[in-house]
């Protein structure tokens, strides 16, 4: 196929924001190319809302066709969160025929370099912003996330963490120059003289394991760091969440195929209903880089199973805020009330366990007791859900019975300070829609131990009363060395306490958001700034993004010769 997208093209429209996003990471400052909101999209061939909601549509029904070699079947079976059956049908791959047809194209990606692989992946990632429209559809569809919600974090903050990732990708890969003269003196005697050659090499076809909540979110970064060091890429969604990757897959193998680059470097594998295929990709020796997120259960056995592939895991954590004093009191209950609330707390970052001393906290009101924290925290979250159209737009739609189930059963573990109600969304009728549940438990009790130690993904939180700030920070430190935490959160005015929660927190490797008050959120990170998951406590073990995440994706190989 003749190449429609020269180098000389991609590198001019693109290196600038490849520089852009280089110096954001190394500032930290915030920076980002995606606009946020809808009304952004409509010019320079990016669909507008209504073109984007046309081209949802238009998928619904429909087959996938992607060209991939070794399609043996066609498979599908989504149904929305919302009520909607997609009857979008994906290819199924024979694997034995799939995987070698990807391993083909990797030389030429290797030996296009380094700045070649990034400006494909910044075109990629162009041509998928300007479809963010249609992506948030396909994103809320399979989610259950509210549309304002999909088209943000499943549009402009997923293509950011993979621009991210792009970036970190091509530092570490730059860090080696390509050639070097190397020579030594000898004394008297000439002087040895050397040529040497250094090239990235990539690991083999990387596996990404696609997550049912965030599915492009988390299923960007470790694409497109992998594809961007060198590697061949394939894409298993979760059976519940395909299209939002499949259309990201159709986009690269467009993208690749132009630039004259063998489009099977990035690939699909849905599955049939109850195959399971994970475990079976995951092993296969030609896999030698896996990104997961998802449950503990399947991350552990990766890392433990998985021994032929370099595996990067975004687990599960029990997320814990500390609240001891504060200068903000309301400030403070509505911040937290809209973190136990967005995405009907259905995001790894989501605040689980509320630690409050049982003697109260200081605030600039006076003192308040454990109960009147309590109380005033569950009328926070009612007030913020009390419209029924807000909430709808807030908490999105539970993803899954299982969560349903255990928003159900949480109100048996203890004090119910907030009951969970059920809102109707007069567009999707068969949506299940639930606010947040807050159970008071106590801290000292084992039986209460033993349900508020453990993660219980989704809207349900507990109101963990302790003896003291010291015995809060122990219950910190424990929770985050033996279960892991993607966030922890602190609100005090004490140097004293807050130094204690800081310091557990370096020492047990957990991401601290301190006193928020405002409009930004501890279940919330920005790309190019923040970091998400550490990748030193149980809950992951490689953090969003970061140098490590990328630079073992590939090899540096010498070829030295005499000069």
């Amino acid at each position: 196929m003749a190449a429609e997208l020269t180098a000389h093209q991609l590198i001019e429209q693109h290196r600038p924001t490849l520089d852009q996003a280089l110096e954001a990471i190394r500032t930290r400052a915030y920076w980002s190319p995606h606009p946020e909101h809808p009304k952004a999209y409509g010019e320079n061939g990016s669909l507008d809302a209504a073109a984007g909601k046309a081209a949802f549509d238009a998928l619904l029904g429909s087959r996938l066709d992607l060209g991939q070699p070794g399609t043996d079947d066609w498979v599908g079976g989504e149904t929305s969160p919302y009520g909607i059956e997609l009857g979008v049908t994906y290819p199924h791959a024979d694997v034995d025929t799939l995987l070698p047809a990807m391993r083909a194209g990797q030389r030429a990606w290797r030996d296009a370099g380094a700045e070649m692989r990034a400006v494909v992946c910044l075109e990629i990632l162009k041509r998928i912003s300007d479809r963010t429209h249609e992506f948030a559809h396909a994103v809320m569809h399979t989610s259950g996330q509210a549309f304002m919600m999909a088209f943000q974090a499943g549009g402009p903050h997923a293509q950011d963490r993979g621009l991210e990732a792009v970036a970190y990708a091509y530092v570490e890969q730059v860090r080696t120059p390509d050639d070097a003269e190397w020579t030594k003196p000898q004394g008297k005697r000439d002087p040895i003289a050397l040529t040497k050659r250094f090239t990235p090499v990539p690991r083999g076809v990387a596996l990404v394991i696609g997550c049912n909540t965030f599915p492009t979110w988390n299923g960007y970064p470790g694409l497109f760091a992998s594809l961007a060091t060198g590697n061949a890429v394939l894409v298993k969604p979760h059976p519940r969440a395909v299209l939002p990757l499949a259309l990201t897959v159709q986009v690269a193998r467009e993208v690749l195929a132009e630039a004259g680059f063998d489009p099977n470097l990035v690939a699909l594998a849905a599955e049939r209903a109850g195959e399971g295929i994970a475990k079976t990709l995951a092993t296969r020796p030609e896999i030698r880089i896996i990104d997961y997120t998802g449950s503990t259960t399947f991350g552990d056995w990766l890392e433990a199973n998985a021994r032929q592939a370099q595996v990067y895991t975004e687990k599960a954590g029990v997320n814990t805020v500390l609240v001891e004093s504060t200068d903000n009191y309301k400030g403070m209950l509505s911040n937290l009330a809209f973190s136990l609330s967005l995405y009907s707390g259905q995001m790894c970052t989501t605040p689980q366990n509320l630690l409050i001393p049982r003697d109260g906290i200081r605030t600039e009101e006076g003192p308040r007791s454990y109960d009147e924290v309590v109380a005033d925290l569950a009328k926070s979250v009612g007030g913020l859900l009390g419209d029924d159209a807000r909430a709808n737009g807030l908490l999105g739609a539970i993803v899954n019975p299982d969560v349903k189930a255990r928003l159900e059963a949480a109100a048996g573990l203890g004090e119910v300070a907030l009951a969970s109600r059920e809102i109707a969304n007069p567009e999707f009728p068969d949506a299940v829609v639930r606010t947040p549940v807050i159970v008071k438990l106590d801290g000292a009790k084992p039986d209460d131990q033993a349900a508020f130690m453990n993660e219980c993904f989704g809207p349900v939180s507990f109101a963990v009363a302790v003896d003291s700030a010291a015995d809060a920070v122990a219950l910190l430190r424990r929770t985050i060395s033996s279960k892991g935490a993607m966030t922890v959160g602190a609100y005090t005015t004490s140097e004293e306490v807050e130094e204690a929660v800081q310091e557990a927190c370096l020492e047990e490797c957990a991401q601290l958001s301190l006193n928020l008050t405002g409009g930004v959120y501890v279940n919330q990170t920005a790309a190019f700034s923040d970091f998400h998951g550490s990748g030193g406590n149980p809950a992951a073990n490689a953090a969003l993004c970061d140098g490590a995440f990328v630079a073992n994706r590939f090899r540096v190989v010498e070829v030295r010769r005499e000069a």
